[in-house]
């Protein structure tokens, strides 16, 4: 399977988002179309390769699914944001503060054999998940991916500012997405970013894989690439 150099960081710089779609969906906001970089080096491998596993980690979209199978390749959809959210998840650690089970989420979710994957789609979900779950999730994902199995991620800068919308993202082509806003199910019930990472903070988080590239955007955001 095509890898990214090991022990290797490059920087790259994408172009800006394209303007908002002028095309409604049926249900739910307006989306808005942007270049990725990284799903445009991601769908180099998926077009060239045999048939892949491939794990989405958003809220499931049949652009992915329609995108992924067509090109042969088996996708599974889970939704770890929303599964973050389950009030029976809360404890407290040794000094009081709120945390989520780390231990039990784990157990509920991610279920899935050691090295089953060749890809995961993680989007945006470091930047919107209780801190208390990321790393576990990440180590999770380290051994639930084949070596040489490549991650892709985003993460806001600081320019983004803390309203940053959180989106489900759609593949709408092998380096276009289309973001979709994710609505609050309820009032005040939306989720809201819960930190950003600096580079050296997400190399860190990767630290137990192989290699990570970053591709530098105009929208305030980081696209990472990462190989098991």
């Amino acid at each position: 399977m095509a890898s990214v150099s090991q022990g290797f960081m490059k920087l790259f710089r994408n172009s800006s988002p394209t303007p908002p779609s002028n095309r409604t969906p049926a249900t739910g906001p307006v989306r808005i179309s942007r270049r990725s970089s990284g799903m445009a080096e991601l769908s180099r491998v998926l077009a060239s390769e045999d048939a892949l596993c491939v794990l989405d980690l958003g809220a499931t979209s049949p652009n992915n699914i329609r995108f992924l199978t067509e090109h042969g390749h088996r996708v599974y959809s889970e939704d770890l944001l929303v599964a973050s959210t389950d009030p029976a998840l809360v404890t407290r650690d040794e000094q009081g503060n709120r945390i989520l089970d780390s231990k039990q989420f784990l157990t509920d979710n991610l279920v899935y054999p050691h090295a089953q994957f060749d890809i995961v789609l993680c989007w945006n979900l470091a930047d919107y998940m209780d801190e208390s779950l990321v790393k576990p999730v990440v180590g999770k994902l380290w051994s639930m991916l084949k070596p040489g199995g490549l991650l892709l991620a985003f993460f806001h800068t600081k320019e983004a500012g803390p309203d940053a919308p959180c989106y489900r993202f759609h593949i709408t082509g092998t380096d276009v997405l289309e973001m979709q806003p994710i609505e609050a199910r309820h009032a005040g019930a939306g989720f809201r970013l819960q930190r950003v990472f600096n580079n050296r903070h997400i190399e860190n988080l990767f630290r137990d894989f192989a290699s990570i590239k970053f591709f530098l955007t105009r929208d305030n955001v980081r696209e990472v690439l990462v190989v098991r």
